[in-house]
């Protein structure tokens, strides 16, 4: 009997232990959506913002600033992930705010691109598929690290493919490169998903290292987003 209540008190403390893990990994995700839907709502209202000044379209994209505005983001971010080790949280999210306005600067050529009634569309379209393939990133048991290698590689070669095409201008090539990236998109989305979880894992305990790790979390949820919506709206997009 001593035995069988000893098994008992075991059981349950180590199924309090896996609740009690469990809750704090949902609140770390709760945690991570919740700074990319805040990164998102900034880029959503300064691109607004932005394309509703025609005085500032005109000075930014009227001028050699255009370029400075493109490229700002990605020059950004690479300084960004150069730091995160060396700031704090609070100033990791502070970064990230700095980068999602940077970004809606450079968003802000697509309101005026395509009209409001698709964007509106592609992004509900690009929300749901996100959503799904988050959530699939989330719950399987699958381990999703060799088709996140296979993913990167196929990235940097969309990359280097878009950048040829700014000189061959070829819109078939335009089309396969569009297609290509939704896949990889919808397939970094889930592997972005399972690693941030797998990175709590890690991490756990440490309460420093686990708020940064929710920002950069964000940050890449945040990417895959953007890049996946801006894929989809080359498809589903309606030009004024």
């Amino acid at each position: 009997m001593s035995n069988f209540n000893n098994k008992t008190a075991s059981f349950a403390s180590t199924a309090t232990r896996t609740s009690t893990y469990d809750s704090s990994l949902r609140a770390y995700m709760v945690k991570v959506y919740n700074f990319m839907g805040m990164a998102l709502g900034i880029s959503g209202t300064v691109a607004f913002l932005t394309a509703s000044s025609p005085a500032l379209m005109s000075l930014i994209f009227g001028t050699p600033l255009a370029w400075l505005v493109m490229l700002a983001p990605l020059g950004f971010v690479i300084f960004f992930t150069y730091k995160l080790q060396s700031i704090s949280a609070e100033k990791a999210k502070n970064y990230l705010w700095i980068y999602s306005g940077l970004m809606g600067l450079s968003l802000s050529t697509i309101l005026v691109i395509y009209t409001g009634t698709s964007v509106a569309r592609v992004f509900f379209i690009t929300a749901s598929t996100f959503g799904a393939m988050s959530l699939y990133g989330y719950t399987t048991k699958k381990d999703l690290t060799g088709l996140g290698s296979f993913l990167i590689m196929g990235l940097i070669g969309l990359i280097i493919a878009s950048l040829v095409n700014l000189f061959l201008q070829s819109s078939a090539l335009e089309f396969a490169l569009s297609v290509i990236g939704v896949f990889i998109f919808i397939g970094l989305t889930a592997y972005d998903t399972q690693r941030i979880k797998q990175t709590y894992y890690h991490f756990a305990g440490n309460n420093e290292a686990t708020a940064k790790m929710a920002v950069l979390g964000a940050l890449s949820l945040y990417m895959d987003f953007i890049n996946l919506f801006l894929m989809m709206l080359r498809f589903f997009g309606d030009r004024k």
